[in-house]
């Protein structure tokens, strides 16, 4: 059986990390993915 691919929040977040942004750039960034997928 295959691994689960990881969810599109967490590979923005591993994506954000690599680029060593701040913790609250990523915040904002997945906060704002979250509302245009409509996630709340």
């Amino acid at each position: 059986m295959e691994p689960r691919p990881k969810k599109l929040l967490d590979q923005l977040r591993d994506t954000i990390r690599l680029k060593h942004y701040a913790y609250r750039t990523e915040e904002t960034y997945v906060y704002s993915n979250r509302l245009r997928a409509g996630l709340f």
